[in-house]
């Protein structure tokens, strides 16, 4: 049984890329393959077009890149909430650096978010941008990566 705080997540994976020969050479299958959790609708993934992917759909470096700033979203809207700093948009445009190695792996180098924040008023501009720090600190998946995790915070007032 979970402790208090422990949390526990589930996804079901099914690759769909058999094209009838399975992996019987490096090129004869696709890697094509359906993300799916209870309730969900599913993701369809592929790899990186440059590993033989599918450019129409998610890779994992992708879905890794969004999980990131996906937290930080959340955890900074929940640290400007009890902070008193009303944000009215955020937007985030998000890079990830990975890098291949000899062996033919590979690790994620950086990732750097962009939040745009826009806030009710020009007073709550200073700690908006602070925020960002707690924000990081507290958010699950940055917590969870190897590698750093940047912030280039801009903020907006509504209305200027």
């Amino acid at each position: 049984m979970p402790s208090a705080g422990q949390h526990t997540y589930r996804t079901d994976l099914t690759w769909t890329g058999n094209l009838g020969t399975g992996t019987d050479t490096y090129r004869s299958y696709r890697r094509t393959h359906e993300v799916a959790a209870p309730g969900l609708p599913a993701i369809s993934g592929s790899a990186d077009p440059h590993f033989r992917g599918d450019a129409d759909r998610w890779n994992p470096e992708q879905l890794l890149l969004a999980a990131l700033s996906q937290c930080h979203l959340l955890s900074y809207l929940h640290v400007c909430a009890v902070g008193g700093v009303v944000v009215t948009a955020y937007t985030d445009q998000a890079s990830g650096t990975m890098v291949e190695t000899g062996d033919g792996g590979g690790r994620f180098t950086e990732a750097v978010l962009r939040p745009v924040v826009q806030v009710a008023s020009a007073d709550m501009a200073e700690q908006a941008i602070a925020l960002h720090e707690r924000a990081h600190h507290l958010c699950f998946i940055a917590n969870s990566v190897n590698f750093p995790v940047r912030h280039e915070p801009v903020v907006t007032v509504a209305g200027a």
